[in-house]
This record gives C-alpha cells, sequence and structure tokens, in this order.
C-alpha cells in the first residue's frame, strides 16, 4: 500500500508519505517498521479501502473495493447498526474504522422557518460527530454555535475530509476547522465571515475542501477571495485568488489537462484555470448563472472537462498544449429549466464512462449524452424518484462495470448504464427520506462506500448496511 494512494491529484514527488533510504542491512528492521506503519491505518494515509473525502478516495466518484454483492436479496437489508443524527446534507466520510459526518442541533424554541426560502436568523448549533465503524458507537463531538441566514437551512452541506491524522469541516456559515481525528480537539478553525467578509450565499457555503500537498484550498468568496488556500497544519493563509459577486458552490477541483496541473475553480460568473500552487489565474471564460448555480463538480475526460449545471445546461472544453486557454467543444444555447437540450444537473456530480455522460437533469430525468457531441441518447426517471420532480436527483458511484446509484427517495441501486440504456438489476430500501424542503420528501447526501459496507444518512439517523458478497 502506497501513503499517497489516497490523494492521486498530488504529483508524485509531493504527495504525503513515507521515504526511506537504507542498505541491505536495514532490510529487515524496515520490514518490520513497514508492517507497524501499516497497521496504523489512518494515521499515515487513506487506505484503497477507506472513503475520506467527497466523492471517495480519489475524488472521483469511483469505488474500487471488490467481494461486493450482485444483487440485493428480496427482503430488505440489515442494517449492522444506525444512531440518531441531526440534520443535514454533509455527506458521511469513512477512515480507519471511523465514521465522520456533520449535522445540526436547532436551538430549543428557536423560531420556525417560514418556507425553504426563509432565511431568516435561526439559532442553533453545527456538529462534526465521530462514530465507531463497528458498531456506530459515538466517540466524539465537536460543537460550535453557528445561527444560520440561509435557504434550505436543514444543515451543513460538505463532507469532512479525513487525512494523516486530522478532520477538515466546513459549516454551512463559513466555519472552517481542523480537527484531530482521534479526539476531536481543535487544532485551528477560520471564519470566513469575519476573516475574509464572506457574504453568505443564498444557501450557504457548500463546496467541499480539496487537500493538495500542505495547502487545504477552499471556496470562500468575497473581494479577491473567491479562492483561498491555507496551510493544513496551521490554517495560515497561503494564497487568495478571484473575485465574483456571489462564489458559487461547487467545490474546487485540480486536473493534469495537456501536461499542466490546473486547478479549476467554476462560480456563478465564469469558469477559471489558476495554479494550484500560487493562485495566478490562467485563464477565464465568462459563463454567468442564473442564481449563482455552479454546484456539480466538474468532470475530466482526457483533456476535456466537462460542466452542468440546473439552469444553463452543459459546457465542454478542451485544453491542448500551447494553447493558454481551453476552447469550448459544444455548449447549451438555451437557458431553462424545463426545456432542456443536454444535461442540467441541480446538486449531483454526473458520470463520464467510456466517451459517455450519465447524471440527473433538472427533473429527475436521469440521462446519458455522447460526451463529443451532447447528443441525448436516452433518459429514466427510475433511478431518481421514479417520475417528474424539480430537482430530482439521485448519486452516482462507479463499481467494477456496474454503477451503484442513491435515490433520493432512499433507494440503493444496482444498475448497468450504457450507451444502448438504463438496465436496473436490483434495488433496496436503505433509509426514507424525511428532508420536506423542496415541497417532497427527500434525501440529498451522497452516501459513502467503505469496507465493503456503505453509510448513509438523513435528517434523522447514520445507518451502516454491509455489501459484501455473503
Amino acid at each position: 500500500m502506497r501513503a499517497d494512494m489516497g490523494f492521486p491529484h498530488l504529483p508524485r514527488s509531493r504527495r504525503p508519505g513515507l521515504r526511506f533510504g537504507f542498505g541491505p542491512g536495514l532490510g529487515f528492521a524496515f520490514a518490520l517498521f513497514a508492517c507497524a506503519a501499516l497497521g496504523l491505518g489512518s494515521s499515515l494515509s487513506a487506505s484503497a479501502d477507506d472513503w475520506p473525502q467527497w466523492l471517495g478516495p480519489k475524488r472521483d466518484g469511483v469505488w474500487r473495493e471488490t467481494g461486493i454483492l450482485e444483487k440485493f436479496p428480496a427482503t430488505p437489508m440489515p442494517r449492522k447498526w444506525s444512531v440518531p443524527l441531526g440534520a443535514g446534507y454533509s455527506g458521511p466520510s469513512v477512515v480507519g474504522g471511523r465514521v465522520y459526518v456533520m449535522d445540526r442541533q436547532v436551538a430549543t424554541n428557536a423560531p420556525k422557518a417560514k418556507s425553504p426560502f426563509d432565511a431568516s436568523r435561526i439559532p442553533g448549533n453545527e456538529r462534526v460527530l465521530c462514530f465507531n465503524e463497528a458498531d456506530g458507537r459515538l466517540l466524539w463531538s465537536h460543537e460550535y454555535d453557528c445561527p444560520y441566514t440561509v435557504s434550505y437551512a436543514a444543515g451543513p452541506r460538505t463532507t469532512p475530509l479525513v487525512f494523516g491524522g486530522r478532520v477538515y469541516s466546513v459549516g454551512t456559515m463559513g466555519n472552517l476547522t481542523c480537527l484531530d481525528a482521534k479526539s476531536g480537539r481543535l487544532i485551528w478553525s477560520r471564519d470566513f465571515k469575519a476573516d475574509f467578509g464572506l457574504k453568505i450565499p443564498l444557501w450557504g457555503v457548500s463546496a467541499n475542501p480539496l487537500l493538495d500537498g500542505k495547502q487545504l484550498i477552499c471556496l470562500v468568496g468575497g473581494e479577491g477571495t473567491v479562492a483561498v488556500a491555507f496551510d493544513k497544519d496551521t490554517g495560515r493563509e497561503l494564497w487568495r485568488s478571484l473575485s465574483a459577486k456571489e462564489p458559487g458552490y461547487c467545490p474546487p477541483t485540480i486536473y493534469t489537462l495537456a501536461g499542466k496541473r490546473q486547478l479549476i475553480l467554476w462560480h456563478a460568473e465564469a469558469v477559471n484555470g489558476l495554479d494550484p500552487a500560487t493562485g495566478k489565474v490562467l485563464w477565464t471564460l465568462p459563463w454567468k448563472l442564473n442564481y449563482g448555480m455552479s454546484i456539480a463538480t466538474p468532470r475530466q475526460m482526457g483533456d476535456q472537462v466537462f460542466f452542468s449545471c440546473f439552469y444553463n445546461g452543459s459546457l465542454l472544453l478542451k485544453f491542448e498544449k500551447n494553447k493558454p486557454e481551453p476552447t469550448v467543444v459544444w455548449r447549451t444555447a438555451k437557458m431553462s429549466e424545463r426545456d432542456t437540450a443536454h444535461l442540467n444537473c441541480t446538486m449531483s456530480t454526473p458520470f463520464i464512462d467510456n466517451g459517455f455522460i450519465y447524471g440527473s437533469c433538472s427533473y429527475g430525468q436521469y440521462r446519458c449524452l455522447r460526451a463529443d457531441t451532447g447528443e441525448r441518447l436516452w433518459e429514466t426517471y427510475a433511478p431518481t424518484s421514479g417520475k417528474s420532480q424539480r430537482w430530482g436527483n439521485c448519486f452516482t458511484v462507479k463499481q467494477g462495470d456496474r454503477f451503484f446509484l442513491f435515490s433520493e427517495v432512499g433507494d440503493l441501486i444496482i444498475a448497468r448504464l450504457s450507451p444502448k440504456g438504463y438496465d436496473e438489476v436490483s434495488r433496496t430500501h436503505l433509509i426514507d427520506p424525511v428532508n420536506t424542503d423542496p415541497g417532497r420528501p427527500v434525501v440529498w447526501s451522497h452516501p459513502a462506500f467503505a469496507h465493503r459496507r456503505v453509510f448513509v444518512r438523513n435528517d434523522q439517523e447514520l445507518v451502516c448496511v454491509d455489501l459484501a458478497r455473503p
């Protein structure tokens, strides 16, 4: 097991890990040390079996474990455990036998929001929680005062990032914390409002942080601070970059494109390429979005990157060596939430496989597009909610030659996706949708797949289910 395997976006020379220099006489001692080190698990690195961050070990939505069941049983899947949890959209992360997640505790006698779009002040606390993976026992909780002034105020949006014995979390109102993974002790914190003058976006701070070497890169927002890099050990600011009226909600992403590492920052006014080491802007492509809805993680396909959003549709960019800026391969010309030509993702990240794009469109149409042209090949409502629903959603994760889809009604689906169509293999209900903010019950939290198990949450509980092949 390589100590860098959980963070492939780092160049090999900069990946965290162990370097040894030894002669033949130290071989046996090294072997003993290596065995002991591997036993430490997450204290050195993210194991291939862990799910340490948004979209998994390599941040690509691929579950690489084997030995997973082929079909679900006819009877409901038994739970290994379930524990009470507060509300939130934060997905769990799983590292070294521990499960980390965020939630919100509304203050006693706090006023209720008049509607999901009511952004009046609601007092309460945010929490970062750590549970024992074996039995769901609560190991520690870090809690801080956090009144909300956002729409859809259920709770935190981001998945905790766990690496090197530390947990990095970003709350809805811009509270960035670094905690000791073992004890929950606060190591450092930053406040995006107090430190950078952030005006909280309509739907809160939602972009998952990105670890790159010693840098923790966050979408912040404000004049010159849409992107900010912090020292992962101290919280000290390393660089800041970009200005925009609205920062949007899209996670920072690093891809190697035409032989060059680029930090892709997609905010509400433009797609941008930055030098990850310095924050220097390499190029900017204006793309003004309705309601600032840059949400879905951009997806790479060779030297191309695909973007998708609710109102404005799709955009495919191509990068070529010796060209300072990307070129547009194709894009959606008409802005509409209903009359959609390509793929208008709301919050789920699309998946590109063998030259084809799969994802949930604006009203729950799960679609397949040709990546090179944007041509729509098929659509179905089966993996989202079964019918047309505004913001209908499911999360897509690939495992082997098939996909695990987690629907907004709490079903986990095994399916085969191809340009020929949607082939549902098996389905089971894991958890009830209890969040009614969109006018219907939904569960809008990305699951974690680790140690041949799935971990899902709603606004009331966190659940662990074994998916190992019998």
